[in-house]
């Protein structure tokens, strides 16, 4: 080991001693971003970046684990995605399923995947279904995997779905404009019965949320991070958390 690794642990062991534990957040949304910019800079393909990025996950669900976490979102592929010219789309796709089946035969973590499903190739959506259904009774760290996911499409299907509900009870549109309110839509989403992310990670130095939770991160904390998702370290997470713990958190003001 050298120098530099030795005040390196060194460095991250006092960090971790730093926190205050009372101030952790319960949910933790992620948007993994950066793989194809970490496999560029090395002059490598994309499927390498994209598969780097899958090699860091249980890494980081360990870390949360670790430290009290309740709920981790992490977000895989967005609906942008599914544009992607079929070369570089299908080898993510199974590189996402592998890892989301890696992840639920560890047992360690209860599986939820959140998205537009049905906007998914057939052998993905059953994937990742299937994921969830073996992992459905463990009691530990809730993992959302968001694959085929856009603010603004969850936020459509949670109306939507609403909307259904309402229709099967016999209520008539007019009703449902009469009555409806903004926790009759949150209890449509994907993230139903979950709290709202504390914190919302992103990496590669990007500063913008693309549609990320649009409607569950309304009072969350950001953080953006300039590591590529791949070079995502212990300290990294441990310097979001730092931060996040030493903000006044104000809610509406």
């Amino acid at each position: 080991m050298s120098v530099g690794d030795v005040v390196y642990a060194a460095y991250e062991r006092r960090l971790a001693r730093s926190l205050d534990r009372s101030s952790l957040p319960r949910h933790v949304g992620v948007m993994l971003d950066g793989n194809r910019r970490w496999a560029r800079l090395r002059g490598q393909d994309t499927k390498t970046g994209h598969q780097a990025g899958a090699d860091n996950i249980a890494a980081f669900l360990g870390w949360c684990e670790d430290l009290g976490v309740e709920v981790v979102t992490l977000w895989l592929l967005s609906t942008d995605n599914l544009a992607r010219p079929p070369l570089e789309l299908d080898p993510l796709l199974q590189i996402i399923e592998t890892a989301v089946a890696d992840l639920a035969a560890t047992g360690r973590w209860r599986i939820n995947p959140v998205g537009a499903l049905d906007l998914l190739p057939q052998r993905t959506a059953d994937s990742l279904r299937d994921s969830g259904a073996r992992t459905a009774l463990v009691s530990g760290m809730t993992v959302n995997v968001a694959v085929g996911y856009g603010g603004r499409q969850e936020i459509t299907d949670a109306v939507r779905a609403l909307l259904a509900d309402r229709a099967r009870a016999g209520a008539s549109l007019a009703d449902v404009a009469a009555s409806l309110t903004a926790d009759d839509i949150a209890t449509h989403l994907y993230t139903s019965g979950q709290p709202d992310p504390d914190l919302v990670i992103r990496t590669s130095g990007e500063q913008r949320l693309s549609g990320f939770m649009l409607w569950q991160s309304a009072h969350s904390e950001f953080y953006f991070c300039e590591a590529y998702w791949p070079d995502f370290r212990r300290v990294d997470f441990l310097r979001a958390l730092r931060s996040y713990a030493d903000r006044h958190r104000r809610y509406g003001g």
